[in-house]
């Protein structure tokens, strides 16, 4: 799961498992209900069909994995945003009074949307007892979100298009409650995987027959107003 988030980026994923797996007072996983007959796929057991986590990026200063991630997300900005972005990012991202912590919320296609709301509720209780009890990945200023979303991957569909001043195109979430951390970032751009991508993680999406081309989308979001978004969440899946 983390794999399809990265993709070829160079980024110690082995150690950055570790560390989420090390931190067991944050985070919740997805697994199957243990059923009660005789079973003989003791290898599905297992099996992890999604998973959320929260990595400190203040705390793992220093470790492969954070450095890593900070130096892609920057490097990804440098070619995509203005320079005024660019600092900005470099700003929050080196700024020791306000961690920004990274919010990992994976899960395979087939797992239902309305699982996320259960899981980021009890993440943010996670946080908050951790920051209560000084354990490690306490409070953070800010969450940083690596999206999987996607767009039309058609040139220009300038007929569909027409009025709209060469609007930004219409990004599709991986994950629909992301969406709603977008509205609410400080900050946020895109980045193509297209070359990156295997035809089994997303190289040939297509939605109503309409090819999609694979993208990252990196967001800021204060910490502050998870509680907003939190609401607008179960707004949508009730």
């Amino acid at each position: 799961l983390i794999f399809q988030l990265f993709l070829k980026a160079p980024v110690n994923t082995a150690e950055l498992t570790d560390i989420l797996i090390q931190q067991n007072h944050i985070g919740s996983i997805i697994k199957q209900a243990e059923v009660q007959e005789d079973s003989s796929d003791d290898d599905d057991d297992d099996e992890v069909f999604g998973f959320i986590s929260c990595l400190n990026l203040m705390e793992r200063k220093g470790t492969q994995c954070a450095e890593q991630i900070k130096e892609l997300i920057l490097s990804r900005c440098e070619k995509s945003c203005e320079q005024h972005v660019v600092e900005q990012l470099n700003k929050l991202l080196n700024d020791n009074t306000k961690p920004v912590g990274l919010l990992l919320s994976e899960r395979f296609i087939n797992v239902p949307p309305q699982i996320a709301l259960p899981m980021h509720q009890q993440l943010q209780k996670e946080l908050t007892e951790a920051q209560r009890t000084n354990k490690p990945c306490g409070k953070c200023h800010y969450y940083l979100l690596i999206s999987k979303t996607f767009t039309e991957a058609t040139k220009s569909n300038s007929k569909r298009r027409e009025g709209r001043s060469q609007q930004k195109e219409e990004l599709m979430f991986a994950n629909a409650e992301e969406e709603f951390f977008y509205e609410k970032a400080l900050l946020k751009f895109n980045f193509s995987v297209q070359e990156e991508s295997d035809t089994c993680l997303g190289g040939r999406w297509s939605f109503d027959d309409v090819p999609m081309k694979p993208l990252r989308t990196v967001m800021i979001v204060p910490a502050d107003g998870i509680n907003v978004i939190m609401d607008k969440l179960k707004d949508y899946l009730s």
